[in-house]
C-alpha cells in the first residue's frame, strides 16, 4: 500500500490502497465518511454501514461520547483509539477544541497514561529500539514505511515530573508529535516517535507483569552513547535532513548529548531549549505590564535542572542584547536546588550550574534566598508540588508591585502553586503562568484567566520553521525569535485578564508566525535550503497539514 502526501497537505489515497486494508489503515480511513462513489471506487461497498456522515458529525459523535467517559484517562484511552484508527478525524476533533483535548493527549493527563501506559496499551505506535539492538537499528528503522522529517525521541529516564519510567515513556513523543500535526499542521505522517529503551531502575515497574520495556537495570557509559550515536547516525542517513527532538532526558544525559550533536545535526531539546523559549516569552508579556526592562530584572529559579538552566541561558542572552554584558546578565540569575542557593565555592557542583554559581553566602532554604536576592520574579521548574508556599508568595509580594510568579511544574501534582494560591496571597497582583491548566479566578471582583507557560507554544512553531526551511541546525537564535513572535502575539486584552500567552484556541494562527520567524533565520544564516520566498509567511502556511476528508 502506498501513500503520498499532498501539497495542501493531506494523504492522498492510491490505487492500491483498498477494502478491508484500506479500513484499517489510520491514516488513510474515513470511516462513514467514505463517499458513494469512493466505495465503489475503493472496494468498500457492503464494509461500512449505508449512511455518509460528514467529517464534522463524526466529529460532533466523537465529543458526545468522549464528554461521557467518567475521568481523563478512560478519555486518554478513547482517543488514542480513535487515533489507532482515523487520524484525520483524531485531528479534527483535537484541532477545533484544542483547548478541550490538550490537557487530555498532553499535559497533565499524559502523565497518569504513561505511569500506566502498560496497563492500558491497545496498539504499537513509533518504533521501540532497545538496548539489545546494538548493531541493527539501520534495519529497524528500515521498517518503517513513511519518509519522516520529524523524530521525537525519549529513553524514559525523566518523564515530566514523574522520574524514569522506563519504555511507558513513549506516550510522551507520540503526544508531542500530536501537538506537532495539531497545532502546527506538521503532516501526521512525517511524524515518527521512538523509544530508545535501554532499561529502567524503577522497581516497580521492572516487576509490573503488564511492563511493556526491557526488564532490566538501565544501560550507561560507553554502551548508552554508542546507542545514542548509532541511533542519530542511522535516523540521519534513513532519513535525511531529519529533524530529531530530545525529550525527557535527564539531566546527566541531556545537556551533553545537546551540546554533543547541535553543532553537527539538526537536533534540539526541548526541555532545554523550547521551556526557555515559553518562559522568556511570558517575561516579555509580564514586562509590557510591568513596564520594566528585562536586564532590569533578578530571577530566582526554583530548580537548578536542564529547563532552569535552559531558560537561564536565554534570558542572559535576551539581556545582552539590551546592553549588558555577559557577566552582568548572569549575575542577575540565581538558581535554588535541593541543597539551597547555588553558590560559588560549594563543593560538587555540576557544569551546567557553574555558570550560576555566583558570590554569596550559603542560603538554604527558598524564601530566605527571596528574602537576601530581592527577586522580581521566582521561576518554579523543580517539580516538587507546593513550595511556593503562602510564604513565599506573600513575600514576593511585598518585595514586589507586581511579583512575577511562574509555577512551570507538570502535571499538575508537581506544581509549585495553583493559580488561585498564586492570586489570593498576592492580593491579586502577581503575575502568573502554570505549568499545567487552570481555571479562571475572581478575586475582589476581578476574575483573572492564567494560561500555561507550555512548550507547545513553542516547539510546534519551531518544528514547522525548521522543516519548511529545510535548515541543517536548529540555533539558539531561532528559540529567541520565536519568545519574541509568542510574546508579540498576546493581545491587549489577554494582559488585561492577566493572561500572558495568548488563547490555545490559537495556536495555529501562533506556530504559523513562529514558524516564519525561525525559517527567516535559518535563511539569513545560510543554513536553509534554496531561496526565502517572497511571502514566507504564506508560504509556511501553504505547507500546513488540515485534517478533513
Amino acid at each position: 500500500m502506498k501513500t503520498r502526501v499532498t501539497a495542501r497537505g493531506r494523504t492522498a489515497i492510491t490505487k492500491s490502497s483498498r477494502g478491508i486494508a484500506l479500513l484499517r489503515d489510520p491514516l488513510l480511513n474515513h470511516g462513514t465518511g467514505f463517499t458513494e462513489k469512493e466505495r465503489d471506487a475503493l472496494g468498500l461497498r457492503g464494509l461500512l454501514p449505508p449512511t455518509v456522515l460528514s467529517i464534522k458529525a463524526q466529529a460532533e459523535r466523537v465529543l458526545t461520547n468522549l464528554r461521557r467517559a467518567p475521568d481523563d484517562l478512560d478519555k486518554y484511552v478513547a482517543l488514542n483509539a480513535l487515533h489507532d484508527r482515523n487520524e484525520a478525524l483524531f485531528f479534527k476533533v483535537v484541532t477545533e477544541n484544542i483547548d478541550e483535548i490538550q490537557p487530555i493527549i498532553y499535559t497533565p493527563t499524559v502523565g497518569l497514561a504513561c505511569q500506566r501506559f502498560g496497563h492500558i496499551f491497545q496498539r504499537p505506535r513509533g518504533l521501540f529500539i532497545s538496548a539489545n539492538d546494538r548493531g541493527r537499528i539501520a534495519k529497524l528503522l528500515a521498517n518503517w514505511p513513511y519518509p519522516a522529517k520529524l523524530i521525537v525521541v525519549t529513553d524514559g529516564e525523566r518523564i515530566l515530573g514523574l522520574g524514569d519510567l522506563g519504555a511507558n515513556g513513549m506516550g510522551i513523543p507520540v503526544g508531542k508529535l500530536s501537538l506537532y500535526a495539531a497545532c502546527a499542521g506538521i503532516h501526521p505522517q512525517q511524524c515518527l516517535p521512538v523509544m530508545l529503551d535501554v532499561g529502567t531502575n524503577n522497581e516497580e515497574l521492572r516487576k509490573d507483569p503488564y511492563y511493556v520495556g526491557l526488564r532490566r537495570k538501565r544501560v550507561t557509559g560507553a554502551a548508552y552513547d554508542a546507542l545514542i550515536d548509532e541511533f542519530i547516525t542511522a535516523a540521519r542517513k534513513t532519513f535525511p535532513g531529519v529533524l530529531i527532538q530530545f525529550e525527557d532526558f535527564a539531566n546527566h544525559s541531556a545537556f551533553r548529548l545537546l551540546h554533543k550533536y547541535r553543532d553537527r545535526a539538526c537536533v534540539f531539546n526541548d526541555d532545554i531549549q523550547g521551556t526557555a523559549a515559553v518562559a522568556l516569552a511570558g517575561l516579555f508579556s509580564a514586562l509590557r505590564i510591568t513596564g520594566g526592562k528585562l536586564s532590569e530584572q533578578t530571577l530566582l529559579f526554583l530548580g537548578a535542572g536542564e529547563a532552569a538552566t535552559g531558560i537561564a541561558d536565554l534570558v542572559v542572552s535576551a539581556m545582552m542584547a539590551e546592553g549588558l554584558s555577559e557577566a552582568e546578565a548572569r549575575q542577575r540569575n540565581w538558581l535554588v536546588d535541593s541543597r539551597g542557593l547555588v553558590v560559588k565555592g560549594r563543593q560538587g557542583l555540576t557544569a551546567h550550574k557553574l555558570p550560576y554559581a555566583h558570590e554569596h553566602a550559603p542560603v538554604s532554604n527558598f524564601v530566605t534566598a527571596i528574602r537576601a536576592l530581592k527577586p522580581t520574579a521566582i521561576i518554579g521548574v523543580a517539580a516538587v508540588g507546593g513550595t511556593f508556599t503562602p510564604e513565599v508568595l506573600k513575600t514576593m509580594a511585598e518585595i514586589n508591585k507586581q511579583p512575577i510568579v511562574f509555577a512551570l511544574s507538570n502535571p499538575t501534582s508537581k506544581a509549585e502553586c495553583s493559580a488561585e494560591e498564586a492570586y489570593c496571597y498576592t492580593e491579586g497582583r502577581a503575575l502568573f503562568a502554570c505549568g499545567s491548566p487552570y481555571d479562571p479566578v475572581t478575586l475582589n471582583a476581578k476574575t483573572f484567566v492564567p494560561r500555561q507557560g507550555n512548550n507547545s507554544y513553542i516547539f510546534p512553531g519551531v518544528g514547522l520553521g525548521v522543516i519548511a526551511s529545510g535548515s541543517k541546525l536548529v540555533t539558539d537564535e531561532m528559540f529567541m525569535a520565536a519568545a519574541q513572535t509568542l510574546a508579540k502575539l498576546v493581545t491587549a486584552e489577554d494582559l488585561k485578564q492577566g493572561s500572558l500567552y495568548p488563547a490555545l484556541p490559537r495556536i495555529r494562527e501562533v506556530s504559523a508566525h513562529i514558524a516564519a520567524a525561525v525559517a527567516k533565520v535559518a535563511y539569513q544564516r545560510g543554513l536553509a535550503k534554496g531561496k526565502q520566498p517572497k511571502n514566507l509567511l504564506a508560504h509556511i502556511k501553504a505547507q500546513m497539514y488540515n485534517p478533513n476528508y
